[in-house]
């Protein structure tokens, strides 16, 4: 069994336990994919900053990492770098 320390400003009423977990959770898995567009896509070096550019952009990003994971790559770059040339290929869209 293992100990996690978090804090909330939720009370004990508000929150049971397994709740909080599921609410940790989400919050990382949130983390896990900006993590895996700044690492792969340098997101945060972008320059794209106005209007409604950089949610488009976060959207093309999410789609390329989600067919990446459907068609079973295990590694992002990778992937990308092999997919570069043919991108709807990877889709199925050839």
């Amino acid at each position: 069994m293992r100990t996690v320390y978090a804090v909330t400003s939720l009370t004990a009423e508000q929150a049971t336990p397994a709740e909080l977990a599921t609410l940790i959770r989400s919050r990382r898995k949130i983390e896990a994919l900006h993590h895996v567009r700044d690492v792969t896509f340098a997101e945060d070096a972008s320059q794209l900053r106005t209007g409604s550019v950089p949610r488009a952009m976060a959207t093309w990003r999410n789609l390329a990492n989600g067919a990446l994971r459907l068609a079973g790559k295990s590694s992002n770059a990778a992937g990308l770098r092999r997919n570069a040339s043919r991108p709807l290929a990877l889709l199925g869209l050839t």
